[in-house]
């Protein structure tokens, strides 16, 4: 017994359907050929209304060729979903390799002199030169202090979020104490001491997070909200946490909470005059001949960078000129 059947065959490369001419279907199965025979062989005898009826119905559904017996299929690529399943492939594989990182893996990176880029154009990998291993033996404590931060994979990354908060409290604390200690030994006042050693070591972990952030975001946005976000949060935050603390503290003894003024409306005056130079400085970079706030032709970098780091030795000097009476503040 055999059944007549129509089939395409889909050659994906050429995009293209060869249709075979009809052909005699030859059903092999010992049990299918047994179930078509016993339902053929059966002697020919008067159907009952109820088996009538579901003949007719059996008939009416059994499959026939339309008008249209040929089927051409085409198959195409789409180059945009299987660009967004790569894109999402890649992001899953770097979590999972930043995921399980371990801290054996995290110390032994602290330890170990390397060169600070690969060649970008062999893509392998150069050996560390003479001012890597001066900069890496400088800076060991450092990586090994850092290596203690949990990775990211224990406890959803809080253990990290917690272990790296607790770490920069304790080194802005020491960082503090050393410099007053500092200032009060060579004999600098305190004002003095903190724009110039107390802020320049607290600022340093955020100058470079924000070039970290600028070399790897494609905007600036990442690295200059690190900076006015950090000193907001110094200013509304540190301050006005300690000094309500204070006050309150003081309120409880039965004691009012005093705070000298000292040479703080002088500072400020020059800080928000130099902090509106600054912000015009961005505004001019905006231009298409530059490009944007950070980046840009060479030139046009190295005049930003002067033009900051001179309002900055301004800032510090008219501070201090202040604090030791050679200008008048008010």
């Amino acid at each position: 017994m055999g059944h007549r059947s129509h089939f395409v065959r889909l050659s994906p490369r050429r995009r293209s359907v060869q249709p075979f001419l009809p052909a005699q279907l030859i059903l092999a199965s010992a049990y299918i050929d047994k179930a078509l025979l016993l339902a053929d062989d059966v002697p020919d005898r008067k159907l009952t209304s109820d088996e009538e009826e579901a003949k007719r119905i059996a008939e009416m559904g059994k499959p026939v060729l339309g008008e249209h017996p040929r089927l051409e299929v085409i198959i195409e690529e789409s180059y945009e979903f299987k660009s967004t399943v790569d894109k999402l492939i890649k992001k899953t594989n770097l979590a999972l390799v930043v995921g399980t990182n371990s801290w054996r893996e995290q110390f032994m990176e602290a330890i170990t002199v390397s060169a600070d880029e690969d060649e970008e154009d062999t893509g392998e990998e150069r050996l560390p030169s003479c001012f890597d291993y001066v900069m890496h033996f400088l800076t060991v404590f450092w990586k090994v202090l850092f290596a203690c931060v949990p990775p990211t994979d224990y406890l959803n990354g809080w253990a990290c979020f917690v272990v790296s908060i607790v770490i920069i409290g304790l080194l802005t604390a020491v960082i503090g104490d050393l410099a007053s200690h500092f200032g009060c030994t060579i004999g600098l006042k305190d004002s003095v001491t903190a724009v110039v050693f107390v802020a320049l070591g607290t600022s340093v972990p955020d100058t470079f997070a924000s070039k970290v952030a600028a070399v790897q975001d494609t905007y600036a946005d990442a690295s200059i909200g690190n900076v006015t976000g950090s000193n907001a949060v110094n200013v509304f935050l540190g301050i006005g946490m300690a000094w309500s603390v204070a006050a309150i503290y003081w309120h409880m003894k039965g004691k009012p909470f005093v705070v000298e003024a000292g040479s703080l409306a002088f500072s400020v005056t020059l800080f928000t005059i130099f902090a509106f130079l600054a912000v015009s400085v961005l505004l001019y970079r905006r231009r298409a001949h530059i490009g944007g706030e950070l980046g840009g032709p060479r030139g046009h970098r190295l005049a930003t960078s002067a033009i900051f780091f001179s309002l900055w030795f301004l800032y510090i000097l008219f501070s201090s000129l202040e604090a030791y009476c050679h200008i008048e503040g008010f």
